[in-house]
C-alpha cells in the first residue's frame, strides 16, 4: 500500500454529485462487459445518479468517498439493518484495484460494524463478476445464496449473496 486510505463522508451536495461521477466512470469501465451497455446506463440512472444517492441517504444509507494521495479512488456506500451492515456499493476506479483499497475499506467497515454491534457484513455482487467475487473471497466473504431481482425496465439482477463476520 502506497499510502493510507482517507475515508471522507458524503454530506454536502458536491460530495454526493462526486459519487454519480465516480459511479458513471467505474460502471461503464467494469460493468459494460458484463451486463451490457443499456442496463449499465439504466443502473447508473435508477441507483448511482445523485439523486438516487440523495434519496437512498434519506432512507438511512451512509456513503464515504475513499481517497489515497489526495486523490478520490473510490466509494462504498451501506446501511446498518440490525444485526447486520448491507454493504450496497464498492467501487475502485480501475487504475487503483489491486492496490489494497477494497482490503482498507473493507477493514474500515469491520470496525464500524463491530462498534455499531453488527456481526457481519453482507453484500451482493453480480455472479458472472468474477473478479469482484474472487476479491471478496480473499476479504473472508463467502457465497451463502443467490438473488435474482427484477429491476424495471426490463433487467434483472442476478447475484450472489456474500456475508463476512466481523
Amino acid at each position: 500500500m502506497n499510502a493510507t486510505l482517507d475515508v471522507r463522508p458524503v454530506d454536502t451536495p458536491q460530495a454526493v454529485a462526486r459519487v454519480a461521477e465516480l459511479a458513471r466512470q467505474i460502471w461503464r469501465e467494469h460493468f459494460t462487459p458484463i451486463i451490457g451497455p443499456g442496463q449499465v446506463d439504466y443502473m447508473l440512472e435508477k441507483f448511482q445518479s445523485a439523486e438516487a444517492v440523495t434519496r437512498q441517504m434519506e432512507q438511512g444509507y451512509r456513503y464515504f468517498l475513499l481517497a489515497r494521495g489526495g486523490t478520490e479512488v473510490g466509494y462504498l456506500g451501506f446501511r446498518l439493518e440490525e444485526e447486520r451492515l448491507f454493504l450496497s456499493k464498492l467501487y475502485v476506479i480501475a487504475q487503483r484495484r489491486g492496490t489494497g483499497i477494497g482490503r482498507a475499506a473493507v477493514d474500515f467497515l469491520c470496525d464500524l460494524a463491530r462498534r455499531e454491534g453488527a456481526r457481519s457484513i453482507d453484500l451482493t455482487v453480480n455472479r458472472h463478476n468474477h473478479g469482484s467475487i474472487a476479491a471478496y473471497r480473499r476479504l473472508g466473504f463467502s457465497i451463502t445464496g443467490e438473488v435474482k431481482q427484477d429491476i424495471g425496465g426490463g433487467y434483472v439482477m442476478d447475484d450472489y449473496q456474500m456475508r463476512r463476520s466481523v
